[in-house]
């Protein structure tokens, strides 16, 4: 197998197959990345076992064959030569010999035989979407996600497709969020998959904030989207998601209404002094005014006021602040709505008179 090629076409699909191939693996050719070279095209696949990704270059080339090398060491060979360089890839028995300019490297190499697929899905559930919507859909959950939890169906984002909508879906059991849609689904009853975390956060990086549609492919144990030029491919999480609704208040009795940006640099400013394992926060309401003062162990104290729209009646409540900076790093809009019950129920919050992203957070005992 012999292939020569800009190394500008062949950079951007290596970095995008290799970002799925962990450093430490188990089996050894999973640090590899296949190369397939078919009808003019390079094909460069990646995979770790959970998640696949999948690139194609078209190039001139009458050669044809495959081979899998070590991604990490072929990537930083790549970067390191110089943006016009030309490479040279020749493959004899179990060396890949690569040449550009004066440089020359031989990398030890596996048969293509031994590298695994992912099965493909068969008689999948199919649909569009654009881009930047599904892009939007999962930065404004995915912070939500837990992480190593023995509860494995929580390590992840719930994607909910029912007629017409698409929600997403994150939880840690301590906060929740939640983000809606319209999407073309073409279908008829509700159903739900869960993305591991690891698929989502390639996923997010996959996507761009442009108008086309990619093309979804939801099978029973798989789900597959297809980009220009990328394939992405994730196992889905076997579990029961809980059932989220049940923990959204429903008949908050206190509506407090503030400037998203002044909220969120207060508690920015506040958390300095929290403690790095315990976030705690204690929120103070009286009429149009909001005070948050957290301690640290040191007897340290921080204390911020911001003038709020509400009239109920004087009230406190503890929170990890954390969990609230968080979601005033993403929820859009200037004006954000807090919406509370009582010192022992959660908060929920939203965007002024929007409410298709939605957040509640559990309270904390100080």
């Amino acid at each position: 197998m012999k292939l020569s090629i800009q190394r500008e076409l062949l950079l951007r699909p290596l970095q995008t197959v290799s970002n799925v191939i962990e450093r430490r693996q188990t089996l050894p050719v999973l640090s590899n990345v296949l190369m397939s070279l078919r009808n003019n095209t390079l094909t460069l696949t990646g995979t770790d076992l959970e998640v696949e990704m999948v690139a194609q270059v078209v190039m001139d080339s009458s050669e044809e064959g495959e081979i899998t090398l070590p991604a990490r060491k072929f990537l930083d060979i790549c970067r390191a030569l110089p943006e016009d360089a030309v490479i040279n890839i020749e493959v004899d028995n179990t060396k890949a010999r690569i040449r550009s300019g004066r440089s020359r490297f031989s990398l030890s190499t596996l048969p293509a035989s031994d590298y695994p697929n992912i099965d493909p899905i068969t008689s999948p559930f199919e649909f569009t979407i654009v881009q930047s919507v599904l892009k939007r859909l999962i930065e404004q959950t995915q912070f939500s996600m837990a992480q190593q939890d023995v509860r494995y169906y929580l390590n992840g984002l719930m994607f909910e497709f029912s007629p017409g909508k698409l929600s997403g879906v994150a939880t840690d059991g301590h906060r929740l969020a939640i983000c809606q849609t319209t999407a073309d689904t073409q279908i008829e009853d509700n159903r739900q998959v869960i993305i591991p975390r690891k698929g989502i956060l390639e996923l997010v990086r996959l996507l761009e904030d442009t108008d086309s549609e990619i093309k979804v492919y939801l099978g029973i144990n798989h789900m597959r989207m297809d980009l220009p030029d990328v394939s992405f491919t994730t196992k889905l999480i076997d579990g029961k998601f809980p059932d989220y609704q049940q923990v959204i208040p429903k008949n908050p009795t206190k509506v407090v209404t503030s400037d998203r940006i002044g909220l969120l640099q207060s508690l920015s400013r506040a958390s300095v002094l929290s403690n790095e394992k315990y976030r705690g926060m204690r929120l103070q309401l009286v009429s149009g005014l909001l005070k948050a003062t957290i301690h640290n162990p040191e007897q340290e104290e921080a204390e911020e006021e911001l003038e709020v729209d509400y009239q109920g009646e004087e009230f406190e409540i503890g929170f990890n602040v954390s969990y609230f900076i968080d979601v005033l790093s993403v929820i859009p809009g200037e004006k954000v709505e807090l919406h509370f019950t009582d010192s022992n129920h959660s908060c929920l919050i939203n965007a002024k008179g929007d409410t298709d992203c939605q957040y509640v957070i559990m309270p904390m005992r100080l």
